[in-house]
């Protein structure tokens, strides 16, 4: 009799332990579901390579990213890159990687801050004049995710729209790169509130050290090998390898049959679904 009761008290434990592990998975995959399409309160940018040709996975999901106006690749399915640069200062680059830009007939944005307009003016007025995108950089290049204040968060970047007024006479576009990738969720949601379409990338490399240039072949290695259907690739002007090998990347590029976006065209057109 006892033992009869004792199997009934097992059984029975075992089905409410089945249960409750059952509860407990479904939460867990639901919260790891959830937590993938968003993104920590304060992070870094960061790519996880999972197959060549593919797109990277974000540390945040396009549709996270999406909700806020932001977006870090374009369509899988549209062999289209979209080039971008990051320009912190001028070290006599620039004007040979609009050369090559020019002689491709490519379009491309230039992610500028305060000290960039205010020592190249000249610089910065030929991207305008040849067609370039110039983006918002802010104006001190600050790590954004510190700021929780709006109205400073604002500030770095107005300023830097009023100064490229001051210099272009033309109103700055509303695009807006984070620097060094430093964000938060809170970033996101007033940078769209000024009406600002943030952009990450798909494609960049270890390219700023100023006395660890890589050689081209470390540049080609990771430019072409990591190439991908709507890429957005971050590279820096203020890089002698990228000056150096632009016009053969770009041959390379579009030898293996890519074209080349914008940003409108991106944001209206082209975000990676």
């Amino acid at each position: 009799m006892f033992a009869v009761i004792k199997r009934k008290q097992l059984v029975t434990g075992m089905g409410i332990f089945l249960v409750l592990a059952g509860v407990l998975a479904s939460v867990l995959i639901r919260w790891s579901e959830g937590a993938a399409k968003t993104a920590s309160a304060d992070t870094n940018w960061g790519l996880s390579f999972q197959q060549e040709g593919k797109t990277p996975v974000g540390n945040a999901s396009s549709e996270f990213l999406e909700q806020y106006n932001a977006c870090y690749a374009g369509s899988p399915e549209k062999k289209v890159i979209y080039l971008t640069f990051d320009a912190g200062y001028e070290n006599g680059y620039t004007p040979a990687i609009l050369d090559a830009l020019k002689k491709h007939s490519v379009k491309a944005t230039f992610f500028v801050v305060g000290n960039y307009i205010e020592t190249s003016p000249d610089l910065v007025k030929r991207m305008v004049k040849e067609g370039h995108l110039v983006g918002n950089h802010t104006y001190h290049h600050p790590d954004m995710s510190s700021i929780s204040e709006k109205a400073a968060f604002q500030k770095e970047l107005t300023q830097l729209e009023d100064l490229y007024y001051q210099t272009t006479g033309e109103k700055m576009q509303k695009y807006y790169r984070p620097p060094q990738g430093k964000y938060s969720e809170s970033n996101l949601r007033q940078a769209q509130e000024l009406g600002y379409r943030t952009v990450f990338w798909s494609l960049a490399y270890v390219d700023w050290y100023q006395d660890q240039q890589p050689s081209h072949e470390e540049a080609f290695s990771k430019l072409t090998g990591r190439i991908h259907p709507g890429a957005v690739v971050l590279l820096h002007s203020t890089s002698k390898t990228n000056a150096e090998i632009l016009d053969e990347l770009l041959t390379r590029w579009e030898n293996a049959g890519y074209t080349f976006g914008t940003l409108p065209e991106l944001f209206e057109n082209d975000r990676k679904s």
